[in-house]
């Protein structure tokens, strides 16, 4: 299974059906908060989702037109899940230009209270996707095996990492983070060829991971600023790690709005589908 945030895209216009039909049909953050905003969130609010303008700020483009392809069906909330997408870097340039300090801005929640004032983090190596998450899961629900610390092996450089589970001498997990185009290339040829070890590949274009995304904040000549990007990855390594399973409000989430784990609607708001289309058909593609 191949799992990406942003990657998705380009293998549907691109790679088509030989890899789309691996893809995780998940669906993304931005998604998923789409769904949460203009369905559970409105109805706690008593309003129409047409009411509801959200925006979200992402640290690279591809969620911008994410947000143009992904919308919901008009009998179902009347309105796209993501109504503008703003880059990180976009947000600090307006935030410059209106004398605007981050400090001053009041924090709230999407619950309307305060209990979980303390900002926490997934569990992962950076700022990416879940695939230590997964992994655990993977691990106990098939092998029976807990899995306290998930060790990362980088291969080929830095951005390919492997996570290996051995039961009596034998691998029988076989996980790998691919970052960046020339990784992601590497691995979509071994999958074409046939030789693809995995059991989950968690995929993402940008080399780095999300806390290096082409939106985020750059230095004046428009590189990547590396001494902010050591900086936000040293922020984010000491916030504290809540695992989904141990959150109060993701259980009242499943039980009030999802109507139940593997519920029909939890199915349906969680999980997407792709297709493969003939490359250059639509005028929104993006050029890589």
């Amino acid at each position: 299974s191949l799992a990406s945030a942003c990657w998705v895209r380009y293998a549907e216009r691109v790679l088509g059906r030989p890899v789309t039909a691996h893809l995780c049909t998940a669906k993304s953050p931005q998604q998923v908060m789409g769904s949460l905003v203009k369905d559970y969130f409105a109805r706690q609010q008593n309003l129409s989702p047409e009411k509801i303008f959200h925006v979200i700020v992402a640290p690279c483009y591809d969620k911008k037109l994410e947000a143009l392809q992904e919308g919901f069906p008009p009998a179902l909330y009347g309105s796209r899940g993501a109504d503008c997408v703003l880059t990180s870097g976009e947000i600090a340039q307006i935030m410059e230009q209106g004398d605007l300090s981050v400090k001053d801005a009041a924090v709230d929640t999407l619950f309307g209270d305060l209990k979980e004032d303390k900002v926490m983090r997934h569990d992962g190596a950076s700022s990416d996707g879940h695939l230590a998450h997964i992994f655990r899961h993977a691990a106990k629900e098939l092998f029976n095996e807990d899995v306290e610390e998930v060790t990362y092996r980088a291969l080929r450089n830095k951005d390919f990492q492997e996570v290996t589970l051995e039961k009596n001498g034998e691998v029988v997990l076989r996980f790998a983070a691919a970052y960046g185009f020339r990784n992601i290339q590497n691995m979509i040829l071994k999958l074409k060829k046939g030789k693809f070890p995995y059991h989950f590949v968690e995929v993402l274009a940008c080399a780095g991971g999300c806390l290096n995304g082409r939106g985020q904040a750059q230095t004046p000549d428009g590189h990547a600023d590396k001494a902010l990007l050591r900086q936000m990855e040293g922020i984010y390594a000491d916030i504290p790690v809540r695992r989904p399973e141990s959150s109060a409000h993701v259980q009242e989430l499943y039980q009030e709005w999802l109507e139940g784990i593997n519920s029909p609607k939890a199915r349906e708001v969680l999980h997407t589908t792709y297709q493969s289309q003939e490359r250059g058909a639509h005028g929104l593609d993006i050029k890589w």
